[in-house]
């Protein structure tokens, strides 16, 4: 999967990744391989991201919005 998390500031991470999990206004998420296509806002809280390379990583977000389509996700972030 291809994982781009953008703030209005800067490009947080743009990469090949196995694993999102994404603090989602209902609820946090995980978001997988084949994941069915999905918009969702974000709430305050870590985006954590395991990449391909097992490597694990955390971005705080305060809000945001992530999109999945495609084995594609974009997420549009707001940070503190």
């Amino acid at each position: 999967m291809k994982l781009e998390i953008i703030t209005p500031e800067k490009r947080l991470f743009d990469g090949k990744v196995k694993l999102v999990q994404v603090p989602g206004s209902k609820g946090s998420f995980e978001i997988l391989k084949n994941h069915a296509p999905v918009i969702s806002t974000l709430s305050a809280g870590k985006v954590k991201v395991i990449t391909e390379a097992d490597k694990q990583e955390f971005f705080d977000v305060v809000s945001g919005i992530v999109e999945v389509k495609a084995n594609i996700i974009t997420i549009l972030a707001v940070t503190a």
